[in-house]
């Protein structure tokens, strides 16, 4: 750990200095508090009287925004490196080809964490204050579960495409790959086939949030199948930093 900190304060300095990424950053909580104000305020209660209304599940559907912000924060983050020759230069700094990649997806991985559990919390406690008698509180069965998934579930798809983003060496093309993949093939996939749907990354990260799992999976058997995508993408950008010229 000794060795690995003045290469993870290095990245820390690296990320807080590109405004792209910061800004990424703080969108993933600014456009959740925003979308969960808006739709809220609008259209909560009448929602609340659909029959597959899930209470937990409505209560993170600023998530949806809030996932694309840190997909963009985990490419912006490592395609940086890319850019005029900076991963020479990190290399030079750390020689270590392991431990820089290591300290790189940590300084991604953990901000996003922090950042997500306070997302995600401030965003169920704002959507309940517009709810009136359909409120619901931390108490409530798997509302909890949800908040604390719901960040797990925010650093897992930031870690994804970082990992994607260094097989590809590029953010441009992870994220027009990815955000597609979610909004278009997803759906697609789902209404032709749920079975294989359900273990999609962004449909099985998301039982977490749900109150009542809707597969086979279950809420954390769901988060586990995104970290398998997280980390099968982390190998395979690790494995590209070890083999490849800077």
């Amino acid at each position: 750990m000794t060795a690995l900190s003045p290469a993870l304060r290095s990245e820390w300095v690296k990320i807080r200095s590109l405004r792209g990424t910061a800004s990424a950053l703080i969108a993933v909580f600014a456009l959740t508090l925003v979308i969960s104000v808006l739709v809220f305020a609008t259209i909560g209660r009448s929602e609340a009287d659909s029959p597959d209304y899930d209470p937990v599940f409505m209560a993170f559907y600023a998530l949806n925004f809030a996932q694309v912000a840190a997909i963009y924060f985990g490419t912006a983050a490592f395609s940086s490196e890319y850019r005029n020759g900076a991963l020479q230069v990190s290399l030079a700094a750390v020689p270590n080809r392991d431990r820089f990649y290591l300290a790189k997806m940590t300084s991604i991985g953990v901000p996003v964490l922090v950042v997500g559990l306070v997302t995600s919390f401030t965003a169920f406690l704002t959507s309940q204050a517009f709810m009136g008698e359909y409120a619901i509180g931390l108490g409530e069965p798997g509302a909890l579960r949800a908040c604390v998934g719901a960040g797990i579930y925010l650093a897992l798809m930031a870690l994804f495409a970082a990992g994607l983003t260094a097989v590809l060496r590029s953010g441009l093309i992870a994220l027009s790959i990815i955000i597609p993949f979610m909004l278009v093939v997803s759906f697609v996939v789902g209404d032709l086939s749920a079975g294989i749907a359900e273990y999609l990354p962004d449909r099985a990260g998301q039982q977490v949030l749900r109150q009542h799992a809707t597969g086979s999976l279950g809420p954390w058997g769901g988060l586990a199948v995104t970290a398998a995508w997280a980390a099968a993408a982390q190998l395979a950008g690790w494995w590209c930093v070890r083999r490849r010229d800077a």
